[in-house]
């Protein structure tokens, strides 16, 4: 008895009543346990030592804005709450889902009720808040609209409603239509189609003039444009059909014209995009002149991109520069025009990386600003009163990113982050502040206030909560390292191992991957929820490891640009030799290695468990693409040209063709409501397999899109796939 007793202490002890807990599945997606705290919602105000948030009560009943100084963090006062806004007529509140200043600063554009549509999209009523007098005046009535935005001045609003330009004017009271041919399926004005909003990233397809007194806006003729629809079931008796117009890979896509809206004489000009329809414009932008509206124009196969400069007043254009490639072009919201209006920021990939340069309103370049066997990521802004560009680039390390400064010269580059991981930033108007979100694979974020010079400040938020938290868990860290495949190529990597890992055990072996282009997974940053649900792996006994393969960034235009026109190929034969890599370690079971990928990442998985099958046991792929055929024009067309240029890139890389290499077990998930990668794709990949006489496992989410989510669902997708691996690995 005695030695039991010492025993059960002993055990005690070691845990420490509680402590070094496991974790579950509803701790990560439903009692919120490891959420990081963070600042969202936050606008910087117009003189740049001031912010204001969007903040919830503790119920969660009533939204308000507040204003905070930057320096001290100090709350200077709440502007307005939800439980004032009552429109005329209403003895009901407005509540608050967005918002936006007028220039001035004396008006609030409040988004109300909104509507998610797409992965950008969303519809809303909109509201004019006058700070001083405290007056709430709805911008229209009928439909909700989308988006909204204050003229320069602040005394009107465009908006975009049932296909068509508005314009509110807030001081006589009218409201004027700008276009009239507006139909749904059919003519889009001011706002964008769906293979626009989602591949080109941006929904608002249109802008005012510095003066405020011209609209440059986007016409989308999607009448050419072949429907899809979607059942949409939400327990009804009988479902209703969604269509909306999706151009798969090598079909008809919309022909887009730019228009300028003249408010003073009421009339439109056409701008002279040239005789091709068969093209896109991914950008449109006004110069500081306001007479000057700048266009990108790139063609159909994505390899040229122009840059033009339109009259606003005739439409006339003129090329001054252009950029073509070998392989493809991609669009960033880099192209900066300086106050001058002589000279402009452009970013390239031209010298094999991507780097930012300066060049004359002419298009002749004046000199590359960055330059380095690394990558800019996010160009930050230029601050002219000091000459100053700011970016964040890879330079440190593949895995990192870091801020740094540069003048406009080329001269005096200075890094400014201090810690090294993954720095995000946000610099306030006049560029006097910026807020800094670090992380790393092993520490959650970190946010910090400095000036401009990266001089700390003050800390906004540590997450000691957290960190206090994750103390009483059983966690295991990520391990990065690097190798190189059978034919030389260097990749890199990260492992998790169980807790208590013995080196003598031969463990199974988990690898998640996306893999894809504009995706690094081996990051040294904060992993949220799938850093949780990769640990509650290594506590049931599985290696949880992830390598970026070729195709993947921050190595180079050659590295990234690879995979062209045999996008999955290169990606898979990486997969692969991490298997094998990963299979020759004495603690790994090489017979029981698996794969879990989400979109491209469901893509890759499932070219693994066919392709691969000799290397992979079990494979889970959730909203995949299963054929390349059908998915979108621009990004499939974009690393895989077309299907009548490229017939061999698409059959030879689709995992549908290859159903009859499946080996190991398989589940393939999808919502059922997944506008991007249709359920399509798995219903066809199931015939397949079903003519293969192959065995596998399918669960469809219904009525739920891409990301597979809201309230219990993800519990339940988790608990379905942590399941499947237990089971099958």
């Amino acid at each position: 008895m005695r030695k039991l007793l010492l025993l059960l202490a002993f055990v005690v002890a070691l845990h420490g009543f509680g402590q070094n807990k496991d974790i579950t599945l509803e701790d990560i997606w439903t009692k919120n346990t490891f959420t990081a705290a963070g600042i969202d919602g936050l606008y910087s105000m117009k003189d740049g030592k001031y912010y204001t948030s969007l903040e919830t009560d503790e119920k969660g009943l009533e939204t308000f804005i507040v204003k905070y100084e930057y320096k001290t963090g100090k709350q200077v006062k709440t502007i307005v709450r939800s439980s004032a806004l009552i429109p005329s007529g209403s003895s009901t509140p407005v509540s608050i889902d967005n918002y936006s200043f007028s220039s001035d600063e004396s008006k609030i554009l409040i988004a109300s009720e909104e509507e998610k549509i797409y992965r950008h999209s969303t519809r809303e009523n909109y509201y004019v808040y006058d700070v001083k007098s405290k007056k709430l005046e709805k911008v229209t009535t009928g439909e909700k609209q989308m988006y909204g935005s204050f003229s320069p001045d602040g005394n009107k609003v465009a908006f975009v409603r049932n296909n068509n330009l508005f314009i509110k004017d807030l001081v006589k009271g009218v409201e004027s239509m700008i276009t009239s041919d507006g139909k749904f399926n059919h003519i889009i004005n001011g706002a964008t189609d769906w293979v626009y909003e989602e591949e080109f990233s941006f929904s608002q397809a249109y802008a005012w003039s510095p003066d405020g007194n011209k609209i440059a806006y986007y016409r989308f003729d999607e009448s050419r444009v072949k429907e899809f629809e979607m059942s949409e079931y939400n327990g009804n008796l009988y479902p209703t059909v969604y269509r909306y117009k999706y151009p798969k890979a090598g079909e008809n896509n919309s022909i887009v014209s730019i228009h300028v809206y003249d408010l003073q004489k009421a009339a439109a000009t056409t701008v002279d995009i040239g005789k091709e329809t068969d093209q896109y414009i991914p950008r449109i932008k006004w110069t500081n002149n306001d007479s000057t509206l700048s266009l990108l124009r790139m063609n159909r196969l994505q390899n040229k991109l122009e840059l033009l400069l339109a009259n606003a007043y005739t439409g006339r254009s003129k090329v001054i520069l252009t950029e073509e490639s070998k392989t493809y072009i991609e669009i960033s919201d880099n192209l900066t025009f300086l106050k001058d209006n002589k000279s402009f920021i452009w970013s390239s990939d031209m010298d094999g990386f991507y780097h930012l340069y300066l060049y004359d309103i002419s298009g002749k370049m004046i000199r590359q600003l960055t330059k380095g066997s690394w990558d800019v990521f996010e160009f930050k802004g230029l601050d002219e009163s000091t000459q100053t560009l700011f970016y964040i680039s890879d330079e440190t390390s593949v895995t990192e990113r870091c801020l740094y400064s540069i003048k406009l010269n080329g001269e005096k580059k200075q890094k400014l982050s201090v810690s090294n991981g993954t720095n995000s930033v946000d610099f306030g108007n006049g560029f006097h502040y910026y807020i800094n979100t670090f992380s790393d694979a092993n520490t959650p974020p970190y946010i910090t206030l400095h000036s401009a010079d990266g001089k700390l400040i003050r800390v906004i938020e540590d997450n000691k909560d957290l960190k206090k938290t994750l103390e009483s868990y059983n966690l295991t860290k990520k391990e990065f390292f690097s190798f190189k495949t059978s034919e030389g190529v260097e990749l890199n990597a990260w492992m998790m191992k169980p807790a208590g890992f013995d080196p003598n055990i031969k463990y199974p072996v988990l690898l998640t991957f996306y893999g894809g282009p504009h995706n690094n997974d081996v990051s040294n940053e904060w992993g949220g929820s799938s850093y949780f649900w990769h640990t509650l792996l290594t506590q049931k006994g599985y290696i949880v490891a992830c390598v970026d393969n070729r195709g993947t960034e921050g190595r180079g235009r050659d590295f990234k640009k690879c995979t062209y026109k045999q996008l999955g190929k290169l990606e898979t034969i990486d997969q692969i030799e991490s298997a094998r890599f990963l299979g020759s370690f004495a603690y790994v079971d090489k017979d029981r290695i698996g794969v879990q990928g989400w979109s491209f990442g469901g893509y890759l998985s499932s070219l693994c468990m066919t392709k691969g099958s000799d290397y992979f046991k079990a494979g889970i792929a959730v909203a995949p693409v299963t054929n390349w055929r059908f998915y979108d024009t621009i990004y499939t067309e974009r690393y895989l040209s077309t299907p009548q240029n490229n017939a061999e890139g698409y059959d030879e890389n689709s995992p549908i063709n290859f159903v009859n290499m499946l080996k190991g077990k398989y589940l393939l998930i999808h919502g059922s409501a997944d506008d991007n990668v249709h359920l399509q794709n798995s219903i066809e990949m199931s015939r397949a397999l079903i003519n293969a006489n192959k065995q596998f496992e399918q669960f469809i989410y219904p009525d739920k899109a891409h990301s597979i989510n809201g309230a219990v669902t993800r519990l339940n997708l988790f608990t379905k796939m942590t399941n499947f691996i237990i089971a099958n690995l």
